[in-house]
C-alpha cells in the first residue's frame, strides 16, 4: 500500500515547503511507521491542499491511499467532512471516506503543547513555560490562545527569539514526541493509527 498525505503548510516558497515535508516526515518516522513511511506532500495553503488531494484521489489506484491533513481552525463538533463542509464549504469527493481526511485540532501548534518539555529545550534560556495554556485537553484550546501562548512563552528567548511560524514550527514538529501528542490529541491519534493500519495492509 502506497500512502500519500497532502498537508496544509509550508507557504509559497520551495524552501519552506521542504521544511514542512521534512518536519512531518520526522514526526511520523518516530511512530511505528518508520519502516513503511508515507509520502508527505507539502501544499502551502489549505485550499491548495484540498484541490491537490481531490486530484490525487481521483487518479488513485487500488494500492493507493490518499490522505488530506489540514488544521481544523476551530473546535470540531461533527465528523471531519461535516466540519470542513461547514467551515470551508468543501464537499467530500467521490470515493472519499472519513479515513481519507484528518484534522489538526485546532491548529498544528496545538501538538506542541502536548510536549512542553521539548518546547522548553528547543527555545532554551528565557522560555516561560507558565505562559502556555495549562489545560491538558489540548484540542479544546482555541487557536488564538495556542498562538498567543507560544508568543508569550518565547518573548524573552534570546537564542531562538519569539515564536515565528515560518522560522520555528517545522523544526519543533520534528522534535516533539508523537506518543505525547497522540495521548493528548485524539485526532492526532486517529491520524497515526489510520496511517499505520494502511501502511501495513497488503
Amino acid at each position: 500500500m502506497t500512502v500519500k498525505i497532502y498537508v496544509e503548510g509550508g507557504g509559497d516558497q520551495r524552501e519552506s515547503k521542504v521544511r514542512c515535508r521534512k518536519g512531518f516526515s520526522a514526526f511520523l518516522r518516530k511512530t511505528r511507521l518508520s519502516e513503511q513511511m508515507p509520502r508527505v506532500i507539502s501544499c502551502g495553503g489549505r485550499q491548495t491542499a484540498y484541490d491537490k488531494f481531490r486530484t490525487a484521489l481521483a487518479k488513485a489506484g487500488d494500492n493507493d491511499f490518499i490522505v488530506l491533513l489540514v488544521d481544523s481552525e476551530g473546535s470540531v463538533t461533527d465528523g471531519p467532512w461535516a466540519h470542513l463542509k461547514s467551515r470551508d464549504d468543501w464537499d467530500r469527493p467521490e470515493g472519499a471516506t472519513d479515513e481519507n481526511v484528518h484534522l489538526m485540532v485546532q491548529v498544528m501548534e496545538t501538538w506542541f503543547l502536548a510536549d512542553k518539555e521539548n518546547l522548553a529545550e528547543y527555545f532554551g534560556s528565557g522560555f516561560n513555560k507558565n505562559a502556555l495554556p495549562a489545560r491538558t485537553d489540548v484540542e479544546n484550546i482555541a487557536k488564538t490562545d495556542v498562538l498567543d501562548g507560544l508568543k508569550k512563552a518565547t518573548r524573552s528567548c534570546a537564542t531562538k527569539a519569539q515564536y515565528n511560524k515560518g522560522r520555528h514550527s517545522f523544526d519543533i514538529l520534528a522534535r516533539i514526541v508523537p506518543g505525547k501528542v497522540t495521548a493528548a490529541s485524539p485526532y492526532a491519534g486517529r491520524l497515526v493509527s489510520t496511517l499505520i493500519d494502511r501502511a501495513s495492509s497488503q
